[in-house]
């Protein structure tokens, strides 16, 4: 289990809201919770209930309308070298190889890059992607790929980890490997990580936490505590205990609600 010890919140977000006044969208309404440094965090919804939009603001791609994020008290403005960030595509530069990928924030902050590159090698031999180090994106599955984007996200040990649906647009199968993937990785790096997902039984696999959010304008319909132990399996997912918690998440969503599975 995550280290949750600390005495203040790491990440603080209070009474949060969105507008997109270009659109007259309220995207977030009222949202609050804090996040203990460790501590993942899983945030399931409904399609347009505001989670991506909810990740850029803690990011600081997109100021709030009104409201605050904050990290270790300080709100957030801007971008920071604090944060690394997996979207749903990896994004990777079809003209690098994966090393020379897994390098680029280094590379963007001017970081001592032997140091860096080797902290590379070890994290792609830690994702099962030694050997590829010289290959290029396109002649790496999906996975493959998606892989090494989390790579490029941690490779510069930033202390957040926002993942936005890194893995909805894989395999199944694929995806419940990256799922037992990421959750040793964060086992071994203790990042705090905050995770959008459509997906309630992949909310469930890996957060500590699940973060229940309703329909737009997004707000937050429960906060839900996660006691299943560490390390979790694949093979966990047929209890009765994990399907205790799946049912409750669906019955928060409401059944037949769509773009939850």
């Amino acid at each position: 289990m995550s280290s949750t010890e600390a005495s203040t919140p790491y990440v603080t977000v209070d009474d949060l809201e969105v507008t997109y006044t270009d659109a007259s969208v309220t995207a977030l309404s009222g949202l609050s919770l804090t996040i203990d440094r460790g501590q993942f965090t899983s945030v399931v919804g409904p399609s347009g209930c505001g989670k991506t939009t909810f990740l850029k603001v803690v990011a600081g791609l997109l100021p709030a309308t009104s409201g605050q994020v904050a990290i270790e008290g300080k709100p957030v403005h801007g971008t920071s070298r604090d944060i690394g960030i997996v979207f749903q595509s990896p994004v990777l530069l079809p003209w690098r190889n994966i090393l020379e990928n897994t390098m680029l924030v280094p590379n963007v902050q001017h970081l001592d890059k032997k140091a860096h590159r080797e902290r590379a090698r070890e994290l792609l031999h830690m994702v099962g992607l030694t050997g590829v180090e010289k290959k290029y994106p396109n002649e790496l599955s999906g996975g493959m790929q998606q892989r090494a984007g989390v790579v490029r996200a941690l490779v510069s040990d930033p202390p957040i980890l926002l993942m936005d649906e890194p893995f909805g647009a894989l395999d199944a199968l694929t995806r419940e490997q990256l799922n037992v993937d990421l959750q040793r990785i964060w086992m071994q790096t203790g990042k705090t990580v905050i995770f959008i997902t459509h997906s309630v039984t992949e909310a469930v696999f890996l957060g500590d936490r699940v973060v229940v959010m309703g329909a737009r304008p997004g707000r937050m319909l429960e906060d839900i505590t996660v006691e299943l132990p560490r390390e979790r399996a694949l093979h966990d997912m047929a209890s009765p205990e994990f399907g205790a918690y799946t049912d409750h998440v669906r019955d928060l969503l409401g059944v037949g609600t769509a773009s939850v599975d």
